[in-house]
């Protein structure tokens, strides 16, 4: 899992400055209408 990680940070997959969660701390999915967290569930819409 951390080889994986490491090629994806390398391919530019992580975005400097994307959103942490609020609630556990992870880092939180980019979709184009929201920011997800996948360990904890927490959902934040983005505004118009």
């Amino acid at each position: 899992m951390i080889f994986m990680a490491k090629e994806a940070k390398k391919a530019g997959a992580y975005k400097q400055g994307s959103k942490y969660c609020p609630k556990c701390g992870a880092r939180m999915a980019d979709h184009a209408n929201r920011f997800t967290c996948g360990r904890c569930k927490y959902t934040e819409f983005k505004s118009k």
